[in-house]
């Protein structure tokens, strides 16, 4: 049992610190714990990246528009905060890339690139003959003597050769990390990868083994799809967990400065902007890499951080009349090979892909601009940037018209890059943190994780860690 009132001090309110905070209120209640909850966060609202905006019957997202149904965390967190209703699933027409100035369907029962089924392997034109021989090759070559981490740019030309990774598996995976594969690591961004060349030594025999349903993960076909979303939107998320957090609980507008020691060795001293100062038995913080090593500027475990990259994107929605638009293909949308001379990275047909969030009669382009080594384009103003897109756009449909509206987002240093030897940074950093400032619990999309259920497991295990260190 616990003695006197423990204080509790969550500093973040993007998803990771408001999981924290929900998960915390809740084991504090069943538990009748004698603790005093507060969630800190900079700006004016909660929710970081996660930010709806709902124009002229249009339900459009700033950030992240929907997570994966397998990762079971968001789905139940969204239950829980009575949003069970309004899970969807997306609508999964084909998925296309963009390669020499053509719109290429990806091949049927790719895994993230990795072909599982040899017939639309040999029919596509994605790839010429000798770049379809060279993956072949896969079949054959011994595992990878390689027990350390590695790039997954370096993992995959080795086992699939340069034309797969460039024109399928590079756009497929420099949209979810908007980064470079030959830096990101592999033991930390698809390990599952690794562990299938260990246990079945060809990637394309041990995918196809270990993937036996492929309906549920080819990328082309009319089947279901493998993400959730609201359909009222992920800010209804955010609002929902907001609703349910005991009132004053919550400090927005307010930034912590810095966080010692406090006097006596008594938990912690957290310095705020406002001039005041708080005090807590036990911190969870999660904010991005940068911010995290302003506020412990003395601790040299986190200095790796300091030098860690992150990219900054934007999204670029486009509202038309459907009568504007001529595109006749079935499908959601598609990616960008660096081999094309485009400067969005991929494409999202929202109409299609998710029904729910478009008006009748009308169309919702999503596109995406910003990845590693081609960031400067963010920080273009908003009409040279809606011409870039539009005239990207125009090459792979027939758009006739000015949008009805246009809606950009700056992402600034938002996407944090997975670099090789990220795993092992990050265990030494928990484990010094431990040592030197216990009962400081660290989470969020810089260490362990991006997508929104990685970020909700992120806080659940700091829940975890703290109702263990108070007791």
């Amino acid at each position: 049992m616990l003695g006197s009132k423990k204080k509790i001090v969550v500093i973040g309110g993007g998803i990771t610190g408001l999981t924290a905070m929900y998960y915390l209120q809740k084991s504090v209640r069943e538990q009748e714990l004698p603790v005093e909850l507060t969630l800190v966060e900079a700006s004016h609202k909660l929710g970081g990246k996660i930010q709806t905006e709902y124009v002229d019957g249009f339900v459009i997202e700033r950030g992240p528009d929907s997570f994966l149904e397998r990762k079971k965390s968001a789905s139940e967190l969204a239950k829980e905060v009575g949003l069970g209703d309004q899970l969807v699933n997306n609508h999964a027409g084909k998925a296309y890339v963009l390669v020499r100035d053509r719109l290429h369907p990806m091949p049927e029962g790719a895994v993230m690139g990795v072909p599982t089924k040899i017939g639309p392997f040999i029919t596509t034109n994605l790839f010429s003959v000798q770049g379809k021989m060279r993956a072949a090759c896969d079949l054959v070559m011994p595992r990878s003597k390689n027990e350390e981490d590695q790039s997954l740019g370096h993992f995959f030309r080795r086992r699939l050769g340069d034309e797969v990774v460039e024109n399928l598996i590079e756009p497929l995976l420099s949209g979810i990390y908007a980064g470079d594969i030959d830096q990101l690591s592999l033991m930390s961004t698809f390990p599952q990868f690794y562990q299938v060349e260990r246990d079945h030594r060809s990637l394309i025999f041990g995918m196809k083994k270990t993937t036996p349903n492929a309906s549920k993960h080819r990328l082309s076909g009319k089947t279901q799809g493998k993400f959730l979303t609201l359909t009222g939107g992920l800010q209804t998320l955010v609002d929902a967990i907001e609703e349910k957090l005991e009132p004053g609980s919550i400090m927005k507008g307010t930034r912590v400065l810095s966080i010692d020691k406090a006097p006596l060795q008594r938990g912690y001293e957290i310095k705020l902007n406002n001039e005041e100062t708080m005090y807590a038995d036990s911190v969870v913080v999660a904010l991005p890499h940068l911010a995290l090593t302003e506020m412990f500027p003395n601790e040299e475990c986190l200095d790796s951080y300091k030098r860690m990259p992150a990219t900054s994107v934007a999204t670029v929605a486009m509202a038309f009349d459907a009568k504007d638009i001529d595109n006749q293909l079935d499908g959601t949308g598609f990616v960008v090979s660096r081999n094309s001379d485009y400067t969005i990275t991929a494409c999202t047909w929202t109409h299609k892909k998710w029904p729910h969030t478009t008006p009748e009669g009308k169309v919702l382009l999503r596109s995406y601009v910003g990845r590693a080594s081609e960031e400067t384009v963010v920080d273009l103003p908003d009409a040279e940037i809606e011409q870039i897109v539009l005239d990207d756009l125009r090459e792979t449909m027939n758009i006739t018209a000015k949008p009805n509206f246009t809606m950009i987002t700056r992402w600034k240093n938002a996407m944090p890059q997975y670099t090789v030897g990220h795993k092992q940074r990050v265990e030494e950093m928990k484990a010094s943190m431990s040592e030197a400032m216990p009962g400081i619990f660290i989470a969020g999309s810089s260490f362990e994780g991006l997508g929104l259920p990685d970020c909700i497991d992120q806080g659940k295990v700091a829940v975890e860690e703290v109702l263990q260190y108070i007791k």
